[in-house]
């Protein structure tokens, strides 16, 4: 199963499981790729930021996408992400993770790049890198300090192989306005865009055209139910029930700590172990964190198990 642009819907951003002692959790990999599909997801993406790339080395990363293949077995499109400061390690690393049978990768710019010009014609070497598989443009500037305009998105999406974008620029909402706008008018390639951020923006973001999210909430429940159905009231109360966790979750830096955190009280996970160097949360943190799971638990029964 190739990704292309009729993806729509939910693609959850999963983590990489460690045991406490920093190795792999294949079974925990197991059991989270399983919950993730009994949830609705439409799709799976792996080995992003959230997914703790760089601290792994290429063996683990292809043992943990096998892992995660294995589960799947083609029920739904994974994504695998393939950045890295040069194209050998993208296109290496590419070329096996479709030998077994990945969807599609995703490119998110080096922070380096300069001007509309410079990043159009970095994403034509890097889809070059991963050709021929179908690839995912990633626009986070708070991430990597580069930002795409409308009409270098335009341009990029113009490569057939480029089949769906992650916006997550932040203020984003006209942005995506904008882009929707240029593919009903015709003047861009018309391609899936999905949200990202934790999914603070998803109801909006669908309001504005958006065709999903792509993010790694820990209650991936609310992203698939605002995807399938679109923001309806009573949608938006379920959502409002978890602003505060997502607010917190979406923290720079220590996001990833939140979220494993709340995946690992759930039981998706069997430990919150992120690799170092990593966040961590402190006493107060924690007890914050599930003083919210406590609040979302009185009005949302998805976490009624955490009360």
């Amino acid at each position: 199963m190739l990704l292309d642009t009729s993806a729509r819907g939910a693609f959850i951003i999963a983590p990489t499981p460690f045991l406490p002692d920093g190795a792999l959790d294949l079974p925990s990999t197991a059991r989270m790729t399983e919950r993730y599909l009994g949830m609705g997801a439409r799709g799976l993406t792996i080995l992003g930021i959230m997914g703790e790339a760089p601290k792994l080395d290429q063996a683990e990363a292809i043992q943990f996408v096998r892992q995660v293949l294995d589960v799947v077995a083609g029920a739904v499109p994974v994504v695998v992400g393939v950045s890295a400061p040069g194209f050998a390690a993208m296109r290496a690393l590419t070329a096996e993770v479709m030998a077994l049978g990945a969807a599609g990768v995703m490119i998110a710019p080096p922070p380096f790049l300069k001007g509309d010009d410079g990043v159009v014609n970095y994403f034509a070497q890097a889809s070059e890198a991963v050709s021929p598989a179908p690839w995912v443009l990633q626009d986070f500037p708070q991430a990597n300090g580069v930002f795409m305009g409308t009409g270098a998105i335009q341009r990029i999406a113009a490569d057939e192989r480029c089949v769906m974008l992650k916006a997550e620029d932040w203020p984003g909402l006209d942005k995506i306005s904008a882009l929707k706008a240029a593919m009903a008018a015709g003047s861009m390639r018309a391609i899936p865009i999905l949200g990202g951020n934790s999914g603070l923006f998803l109801p909006e973001e669908l309001n504005r055209g958006a065709d999903g999210v792509m993010t790694g909430y820990a209650f991936p429940e609310l992203l698939v139910e605002l995807c399938e159905k679109g923001p309806t009231e009573t949608a938006w109360d379920r959502f409002e029930a978890h602003l505060p966790l997502i607010r917190t979750d979406n923290q720079a830096g220590l996001g990833l700590a939140v979220r494993k955190h709340v995946l690992a009280r759930r039981g998706i996970i069997a430990h919150s172990t992120a690799r170092a160097p990593a966040p961590k949360l402190s006493d107060k943190a924690r007890a914050e964190v599930d003083y919210l799971l406590s609040r979302i638990a009185r009005r949302d029964p998805i976490a009624a198990e955490l009360a």
